[in-house]
């Protein structure tokens, strides 16, 4: 199936020479006016461009910048017979893709255009690929299928969902889920990092601002609450969101409106929001450094993302998938993994999770030479493989100086379900309690 390529400029004559000369290789649209481009790129969805740096006056710069902004990764070829080194600087810092000048080489833009589709190629089946993982999180342990359970029950509500769990663990792609499964799925989906940005510029992200109300507020500027409107708006690392904000934030749960920085006029909005953090909210509440009731309002929906030590037989899907992957990315054919190399992969300690699994497999099918994944690439250190032949390790709960009683309940009654596939009756029977006090546990402590 071709590719479809726009091809931008305000001369007739060389649309039509450039449509000739492409149409065999490409769907090839044509515009020479900034305004169609716009409208014949985002109807058709493009993402290989051809872009005259001049157009009836226009700037090609600006037009690349809209460009860019509807779909960033576009590839953009900037053409113009007003070649100079400063242009072409500014072009590729700007984004574009390549910078050639007119009189065009038929044969240098063949080529060209070959090198940009191969390359637009790998980056839709990395998108198919990763589009596969926001609808399907990868595993069939009693784990995930229990998260996978928890998503369709709730994906259509409007309850809040705090996201827990260690890092590296999948904590977004859970929230990726909920998203793109959800009755919300065709509306915004914005993320921001409450730990990446001070609080003031949090704030004006978050909230928005009118023109004046602080220096450098040149415009107003609507928020990202407001541009989540419909959709769903995910505050990753929830807990590094300051006393002050969080108590903003509450009141927006509580009153389903936002007020911009300087304004007078509260806005209604409808967002779904969750919450993602790797910390223990529970000790930050009691450290004073979060609100209880903002913790109690975002905690209505609590999933725990598992350390992958705890899914070690879902390695069986997730190391094709990252295989395939890297094999997309450097243009390499590794067909599997060794029995030997799969054996240590099974037995490693993961203290990075999935993130440090995947780092582990993009370096191996990188360094491979080889069909299959051996040993000798995981570049594992001996001191990281978990002992197999210790089974006291298999029941083996961690405690830390400092826990309470109740957290430490909490981490023993989270265990058990797991080790019994969230049979509710083992699992009483396995602690040495009733049903019934199992079942107050477990609405206790979120679980």
């Amino acid at each position: 199936m071709k590719n479809k390529l726009l091809i931008i400029d305000d001369e007739v004559k060389i649309l039509r020479s450039l449509k000739f000369l492409l149409e065999d290789s490409f769907d090839v649209y044509t515009s020479d006016n900034s305004s169609d481009a716009l409208d014949i790129f985002k109807k058709e969805n493009i993402y290989l461009v051809l872009l005259d740096l001049r157009l009836n006056g226009d700037n090609g710069f600006e037009l690349m910048e809209k460009l860019l902004k509807i779909q960033p990764q576009a590839i953009i070829i900037m053409m113009t017979a007003y070649s100079n080194i400063e242009n072409s600087i500014k072009a590729i810092k700007s984004g574009a893709y390549y910078f050639i000048t007119k009189p065009i080489n038929n044969d240098q833009l063949l080529l060209l255009l070959q090198t940009a589709d191969e390359k637009l190629r790998m980056y839709q089946k990395i998108d198919s690929l990763e589009g596969h993982l926001k609808k399907n999180i990868i595993g069939e342990s009693p784990a995930i299928k229990h998260i996978n359970d928890i998503i369709q029950r709730i994906k259509d509500t409007n309850a809040t969902v705090l996201i827990t769990g260690e890092s590296g663990t999948g904590k977004e792609l859970i929230a990726q889920k909920i998203h793109s499964t959800s009755n919300r799925r065709d509306k915004p989906y914005i993320s921001i990092n409450c730990a990446a940005m001070p609080h003031d510029l949090l704030e004006s992200e978050l909230f928005g601002y009118k023109k004046g109300s602080f220096t450098g507020a040149y415009k107003d500027e609507i928020g990202i609450i407001r541009k989540a409107d419909g959709g769903t708006l995910l505050l990753d690392e929830i807990a590094e969101m300051d006393l002050e904000l969080q108590s903003k934030l509450l009141r927006f749960l509580q009153e389903k409106e936002i007020r911009q920085i300087g304004d007078a006029i509260s806005h209604p909005v409808d967002v779904r929001v969750i919450c993602i953090t790797n910390k223990d909210l529970n000790k930050q509440v009691e450290a004073g450094k979060f609100r209880e009731d903002l913790y109690y309002r975002i905690n209505v929906i609590n999933i725990v993302a598992p350390p992958l030590r705890d899914r070690i037989e879902d390695l069986k899907l997730l190391v094709p998938y990252f295989i395939e992957k890297y094999n997309i990315s450097f243009n390499k054919n590794i067909s599997g993994i060794t029995d030997e190399a799969y054996e240590m992969l099974t037995n490693y300690s993961y203290k990075g999770n999935v993130r440090e699994l995947e780092n582990i497999i993009q370096r191996a099918v990188l360094l491979s030479s080889s069909d299959y994944i051996d040993p000798s690439v995981l570049h594992i250190s001996p001191t990281d493989i978990i002992n197999t032949s210790d089974t006291s390790a298999v029941d083996y709960i961690k405690v830390y100086e400092g826990e309470n009683i109740k957290q430490i309940e909490k981490k023993v009654i989270d265990f058990a379900l797991r080790k019994n596939n969230y049979n509710r009756k083992q699992t009483a029977v396995s602690l040495g309690i009733s049903e019934r006090s199992l079942r107050y546990k477990i609405k206790e402590y979120h679980l």
